[in-house]
């Protein structure tokens, strides 16, 4: 199997603890010297149970195996699950390969599939990522939007056997056995014992994975995992993996750049100098599911009209703004999902993201001009600064309207205005997608699904229709899908900005990254310089 590093922020050198270029003994005790790498991580928060992770992807994707994984060309394999099958797209046979062990030696069952699901999906638990089980039936049973849970267990798993279960959807879905995959993490299993106390087994989790952790995780301290010797999956191409805590990104970047971690996150800040600090082999940047948007204020009636939206999208330069900021490694969106995803109709925005001022603000003054100051909001402290003042010298230049960037104190302050409908301009929205189908970033975007609140615009029944619509076909060309955007374009109800890339810098022990499918790399298949 694989695991993968996601979103690492990073800072702090407690880099003395690093083993990068060291040898040690081997995971059986032995005097073999292992192949082991380091990475600038941040400390996962709250706990490295998957089901509650929300930062750590990397080191659980290392600890667990999914049931299915998606590489970096997009193809769906099958990792723990033998087969994901339906012959209505309703009701599903997940099937298990015979001979998986967890780190604590007991066999995987389909009841411990059952159980951990369970645990994920019920209410009172809290668990982070209880959403991604929202679409098995009986979900508003063990997790209501309000009141108490009438139900502890999902009506819709059923434990066939030791190696079999079936899972019933509230509707037909042809992209669950995407949504296995190894982002959505609360699909990973835990063994009996973990139900004994969830909050010891949240330091050190037993998994069923290609690395077992060899202590309990301390809050800012460095985490260690070593390969899994009785690992039924691909075997890995180290035997160690060392998650170094950092609390900014510049300081992991500075300490990649030494050789003190082999893997860090590229900050933003870096992006227009990374090619003069680092050789170009060992900076890599991989298309992601991830895009950026300007959300609107559908509560603001000086938005409503149509043309004002698509006048401000129009009067951004999204390429000189790449370039300028993004150092060319991000990509300008011409649709409302990124192109990694299969069947993303390019194009689809037409004219209305493409840069044109003079079109623009031909439109505004059709549509009666803007009255008053347009702010533009978004997330202080985030490295976001440069370019939100771009987007409103834009629009102030083209449009000739009063826009100001206004960043809010933090992440905190700014969730909260927006989803108190506050703001009174157009804010930062953005969607990453935890699997590469344009299903994942509709729903959280356009749907009455939960997902991201408030970043779609007012929700259009229509185009909510259309989506689940799409859902029912099980189009693996993502065509149906492709339609869904059609709509969107008709209503225009976010702005498109940018698809994202994700972009790492590595030691010189580094030979080779491999990507995923959700754009990070594949930390079981690094390939290592030779000493």
């Amino acid at each position: 199997m694989r695991g993968l590093l996601k979103g690492v922020a990073a800072a702090s050198a407690v880099l003395a603890l690093t083993l990068t270029g060291c040898s040690a003994a081997g995971p059986d005790g032995g005097d073999d010297a292992l192949d082991e790498i380091t990475i600038g991580s941040s400390d996962p928060v709250p706990n490295l149970t998957p089901g509650r992770q929300s930062n750590a992807f990397g080191l659980t994707m290392s600890v667990f195996s999914p049931l299915t994984f998606l590489d970096g060309e997009g193809e769906l394999s099958y990792v723990a699950a033998e087969s994901v099958e339906s012959d209505d797209q309703t009701t599903w046979t997940i099937t298990l390969r015979d001979g998986w062990t967890f780190h604590d030696g007991s066999p995987v069952t389909a009841q411990d599939y059952v159980d951990s699901w369970n645990t994920v999906a019920y209410g009172p638990n809290a668990f982070e990522n209880t959403g991604q089980l929202a679409a098995i039936e009986g979900y508003d049973e063990v997790s209501p939007a309000e009141g108490e849970p009438t139900a502890e267990e999902l009506s819709g798993l059923e434990v066939v056997d030791d190696l079999t279960f079936t899972v019933t959807l509230e509707q037909a879905d042809g992209q669950f056995p995407v949504q296995l995959s190894q982002a959505q993490t609360a699909f990973y299993p835990m063994p009996q014992s973990a139900f004994d106390d969830l909050d010891a087994y949240g330091k050190q989790p037993v998994g069923n994975g290609p690395f077992a952790l060899t202590a309990a995780w301390t809050e800012g301290s460095p985490i260690v995992a070593e390969r899994y010797e009785d690992y039924a999956g691909d075997e890995p191409t180290v035997d160690r993996i060392t998650w170094v805590p950092y609390t900014d990104r510049l300081t992991a970047y500075t300490d990649a750049l030494a050789g003190n971690v082999d893997i860090a996150w590229l900050p933003a800040t870096r992006m227009k100098q990374v090619t003069d600090d680092f050789d170009e082999d060992h900076v890599y940047s991989f298309s992601a599911p991830g895009i950026s948007y300007l959300g609107i204020p559908y509560w603001d009636d000086r938005f409503s009209d149509i043309r004002v939206r698509q006048a401000i999208s129009m009067a951004i330069d999204r390429d000189a703004v790449n370039e300028a900021i993004f150092g060319d490694l991000n990509k300008p969106a011409t649709a409302w999902t990124p192109s990694i995803m299969p069947g993303t109709p390019e194009g689809v925005c037409g004219e209305y993201c493409e840069y044109d001022p003079e079109a623009a603000a031909a439109l505004l003054e059709e549509a009666g001009g803007f009255d008053g100051q347009l702010t533009i909001h978004f997330p202080g402290g985030a490295g976001h600064e440069d370019l939100y003042n771009a987007v409103a010298n834009y629009l102030r230049q083209n449009l000739g309207v009063d826009a100001v960037a206004r960043p809010s104190v933090g992440w905190a302050e700014f969730g909260e205005d927006r989803n108190n409908q506050v703001l009174d301009g157009p804010f930062f929205s953005r969607w990453g997608a935890l699997y590469p189908s344009q299903q994942s970033t509709l729903r959280a975007m356009f749907s009455s699904t939960p997902g991201c609140i408030n970043c779609g615009g007012e929700l259009d029944p229509d185009i909510d229709a259309a989506l689940q619509e799409a859902d029912v076909t099980g189009d693996e060309t993502g065509a149906a899908y492709a339609e869904v955007q059609e709509l969107i374009a008709e209503e225009f109800p976010v702005i498109p900005m940018f698809e994202e890339s994700y972009n790492y810098v590595t030691s010189d022990r580094i030979a080779e990254l491999t990507p995923s499918g959700v754009g990070e790399p594949i930390l079981t298949d690094v390939v290592l310089a030779d000493d």
